[in-house]
């Protein structure tokens, strides 16, 4: 058995479900790139990787994200290589892909659909959608993020696991397909497994309600972004989105514009 997450913190929790129970047994393998945003046309030939790969490098530069992200492609397709390799080796051998209630879960399920075709009824998906769990303080929540979930509570999500039909073999791949050919930049999960596409700019006016008529350092500014929408998204993309709006001059700068602490905004 084979499991697959979408993030390095899923992983880390799963693996300490796996120490409460061994029929879980089995080898952890992460999609890293945030198939949630960015560009996706021509996903699946070499120069859409690199687009993709410059598209992240524009995002990280010159801050304390600078360098992360660009490679995770890469480790994604070294990672679905071995995966094809092992599967087309051993015929006994199964997936269980784990997805939450996330438009970046979701964007990695599709992404990660078109190299599974030929193993259909070896695929299982755990999909925790709008199911309760309980939290360390024993309140019941619902979880947006695998992570969120303690590792006892995996125990009973374990009974979800199902096989991914051959109709969802078919009807998945070319949803992912029109998203993949309309290629806007951020992609909202709206229920279920329906993905809404909007613009690069679709964060920038949560962004705007929290820059003020007095200086405050960008990183509290983000902060509270983070905060309060409802939609999260990855920190780095957030300060891009900062960053850009201040070169539209409609925000005052003081510092240089670098690590989120290293500079300050305003409204003009």
């Amino acid at each position: 058995m084979v499991h697959m997450v979408f993030g390095e913190a899923d992983a880390k929790v799963l693996k300490e479900v796996i120490e409460l129970d061994e029929t879980l047994a089995g080898e952890i393998k992460t999609i890293k790139d945030d198939y949630a945003l960015g560009p996706l046309e021509n996903m699946y030939v070499g120069e859409a990787k690199e687009e993709r790969k410059l598209w992240w490098q524009h995002v990280v530069e010159g801050g304390e994200y600078e360098g992360k992200n660009i490679n995770d492609i890469d480790e994604d397709y070294k990672t679905i290589t071995e995966l094809v390799g092992m599967l087309r080796r051993n015929e006994a051998e199964i997936i269980w892909i784990w997805a939450a209630q996330n438009a970046h879960d979701v964007s990695g399920y599709y992404w990660l659909l078109n190299y599974m075709k030929e193993f259909q009824g070896r695929i299982f998906i755990l999909y925790l959608n709008n199911l309760p769990f309980i939290n360390e303080k024993g309140n019941i929540f619902y979880p947006e993020w695998l992570y969120q979930i303690p590792a006892k509570e995996f125990l009973k999500a374990k009974k979800l696991a199902r096989e991914i039909t051959l109709s969802e073999f078919e009807v998945d791949p070319d949803e992912w397909q029109k998203i993949m050919n309309e290629n806007k930049g951020v992609r909202i999960l709206e229920g279920g497994k329906k993905l809404a596409q909007y613009n690069y700019d679709y964060y920038d006016a949560d962004i705007k309600k929290f820059v003020t008529a007095d200086f405050q350092k960008a990183s509290k500014i983000l902060q509270q972004v983070g905060n309060k929408i409802k939609i999260p998204v990855s920190d780095a993309y957030l300060l891009w989105r900062l960053k850009t709006l201040a070169t539209q001059e409609i925000f005052e700068v003081q510092g240089e514009m670098k690590n989120a602490k290293d500079f300050e905004l305003r409204a003009v």
